[in-house]
């Protein structure tokens, strides 16, 4: 009996010597392991992202043309016999269109770009002889190149901000030596946003623009929400607004319109006068973008082309006494453009 009691209570001994062993590990354990290193998942802090689910996708490269069928204009000032005007009629204003947006940095809390754009316009007219404004016109054509940086900087999970900044070169050149100050023009937008869901975020905002032609600073509306897996809606007001039908994840159809537009500088417009051509285009349209292979998709255009504005004046942004040289009421064509782009992930 006694020898029995003996084991058990060497048997308790072994037990109690194993559980204080144990708990010295698991002791020595906790301070070699730094447990603060595998967080808690309830305290990981997340950003908001700056697309909705099914969004139409981003173009980091862009090759395109836009063709704009003939079109009336109106009532053009002779600028060498007093008060005479003649009507003209545009056989056609065509053009290349490029854009180029590279990040910078991109991670889950900035995104940052910047970019490269080109936009030309030639112009044929049927009738001659042709006054001075308007052999500029033919023969050198519209052109815009700029430069621009856009900031997508999320605060937390529901909020962000957007900064965008651009400078263009706008005139009637042939070559990038022929500009000077006058046919720069600066643009920017700041937003304060909301990402209320991955279908769903909404920001306001102020911008400096020049897509009516004129100088204007707007306020701006930023809405895009997926309703389902075939309708959506991306709207940037009042620059843009389109309704999106996805057919599936590689081809999309949107209906809407854009605003489009600058002040475009002429250095010689007859008698040594310069001008400033504030040009704005307003263009109701349909777009098809079909993925081609892998990140390369093709975009395909056709809508109206509404005059907004045509106005030639003698001073930047018509500051001062200025005097406008020539508004016109052009006639408003049918319009087409396509257009080659890679797109991000």
């Amino acid at each position: 009996m006694m020898n029995y009691s003996r084991l058990i209570v060497v048997i308790l001994l072994i037990c109690i010597g194993f559980n204080l062993q144990a708990q010295n590990d698991s002791l020595n354990t906790d301070e070699i392991i730094d447990y603060s290193q595998f967080g808690d998942a309830s305290g990981v802090r997340r950003y908001a992202t700056q697309k909705t689910l099914n969004q139409s996708p981003t173009r980091i490269i862009s090759i395109g043309y836009e063709y704009q069928a003939g079109f009336f204009m109106p009532q053009v000032p002779q600028e060498n016999i007093s008060n005479t005007k003649v009507d003209y009629n545009v056989r056609s204003m065509s053009g290349l269109r490029a854009q180029v947006n590279l990040p910078v940095i991109s991670n889950d809390k900035i995104i940052w770009q910047i970019g490269v754009n080109y936009w030309g316009s030639q112009i044929l007219l049927k009738e001659v002889p042709l006054s001075r404004f308007e052999q500029i016109l033919q023969n050198n054509g519209l052109h815009t190149a700029g430069f621009q940086t856009t900031v997508f900087k999320p605060l937390d999970e529901k909020h962000f901000l957007i900064l965008q900044a651009s400078a263009d070169a706008n005139a009637t050149f042939h070559k990038l030596t022929d500009v000077n100050y006058k046919a720069i023009t600066y643009s920017g937008t700041a937003i304060y946003g909301w990402k209320y869901s991955e279908r769903k975020m909404f920001g306001l905002g102020l911008a400096r623009t020049y897509r009516a032609g004129a100088l204007l600073h707007v306020p701006v509306l930023l809405w895009n929400q997926t309703f389902n897996d075939k309708y959506g809606m991306e709207l940037l007001l009042p620059a843009r607004g389109y309704i999106r039908r996805n057919f599936s994840t590689s081809s999309m159809l949107q209906l809407g319109y854009e605003l489009e537009g600058n002040q475009f500088y002429m250095p010689d417009a007859g008698n040594n006068n310069e001008l400033f051509i504030q040009r704005g285009e307003l263009k109701p349209k349909i777009m098809w973008d079909q993925k081609i292979s892998g990140f390369i998709w093709l975009n395909l255009q056709a809508g109206l082309r509404f005059n907004w504005r045509f106005d030639a004046i003698n001073t930047y942004d018509g500051r001062g006494n200025s005097e406008l040289f020539y508004s016109a009421q052009l006639g408003n064509p049918l319009y087409f453009a396509m257009s080659l782009n890679f797109v991000s992930p």
